[in-house]
């Protein structure tokens, strides 16, 4: 996979792929590359504005492009419920459905509609309730993918069951969690599809050290701010190359069940997609299931 590009990407004509998060960042060259390849994309997200320009920026490039908008903002688990819904009664199925839309050492501990710590919150659980609720379309796809986001920050992550809305709030810890929470969720339900028969190749991935609002933004505004935006240029790379594990994740015959995928350059900061290491927290499967059901409980969604 040493050089693996979007022109690698199999055509992906006929196939319904739902993005959260893709009017910038990462996201964005997902959505594009995956129009450029024949899928008819759907870009999920809390700005209506921001969503719409993306889908016709994408159409300015890509003039015969299937691609479009849906409204969900993941700091409400009442406006996950109706995105499911409408996507329910709308599309036939998902062939692919990659959880990108995130949040980053916010500064101050802030909380989402539904009480939960604000990165815990939109990074992990209104992911985890997004695919709980798209379950039937999923099921409905020949041979289904998803993909969830993670990050270097998995490595120091730790899952603090007795502190799961960081009451003791730490920046830094917090986006661990979450970061380390996608990846294991997105191992644990390989698992249960394994177990259940749900078919779905569940993956994760990471950008490395990518150029996006996620980590220029994410400390909010000042010399904190402006010194992560020059160290990606320095050691980072662009969104566009942030996003190639991504799309190695979603559409290569080579992504594996269960599968990792980051950039293979030092320590995994940038350069070509390939498999990513994975810390001993993420493979424990005690943490794993107890984890799975904590999030339905308090997602109130069950797969």
């Amino acid at each position: 996979m040493t050089g693996w590009t979007p022109a690698d990407i199999p055509s992906q004509s006929g196939k319904v792929v739902v993005i959260t998060g893709a009017n910038s960042g990462i996201g964005y060259p997902t959505a594009l590359e995956l129009a450029r390849a024949g899928a008819q994309v759907i870009i999920a997200g809390r700005s209506e504005a921001k969503g719409l320009a993306a889908v016709a920026s994408i159409k300015a490039q890509l003039p015969a492009a299937a691609v479009s908008f849906e409204l969900l903002d993941l700091v409400s688990l009442a406006s996950v419920a109706n995105c499911a819904a409408r996507m329910n009664a709308s599309l036939p199925r998902v062939d692919i459905l990659i959880n990108n839309a995130g949040l980053m050492m916010l500064p101050t501990r802030q909380t989402t509609q539904d009480g939960f710590e604000m990165q815990f919150g939109v990074n992990y659980l209104g992911h985890f309730a997004l695919t709980a609720q798209l379950l039937p379309l999923l099921r409905k796809a020949a041979a289904p993918r998803t993909v969830e986001l993670s990050s270097m920050a998995h490595r120091s992550g730790k899952i603090d069951f007795a502190d799961l809305q960081g009451v003791k709030y730490k920046a830094w810890k917090a986006y661990g969690q979450s970061k380390l929470a996608m990846l294991i969720f997105a191992l644990e339900l390989q698992r249960r599809s394994d177990a259940s028969g749900w078919n779905i190749l569940s993956t994760a991935a990471h950008p490395g050290f990518a150029q996006s609002e996620l980590v220029t933004n994410g400390m909010g505004k000042g010399i904190a701010s402006a010194f992560s935006s020059q160290a990606v240029k320095i050691f980072g790379q662009s969104a566009a190359g942030g996003a190639l594990p991504t799309l190695y994740a979603a559409t290569s015959p080579k992504a594996a069940p269960g599968g990792y995928y980051g950039p293979t350059g030092f320590q995994e900061l940038k350069g070509p997609p390939g498999v990513a290491g994975i810390r001993p927290q993420a493979l424990d499967l005690a943490t794993g299931k107890r984890l799975w059901e904590v999030s339905e409980a308090l997602t109130k969604t069950a797969f």
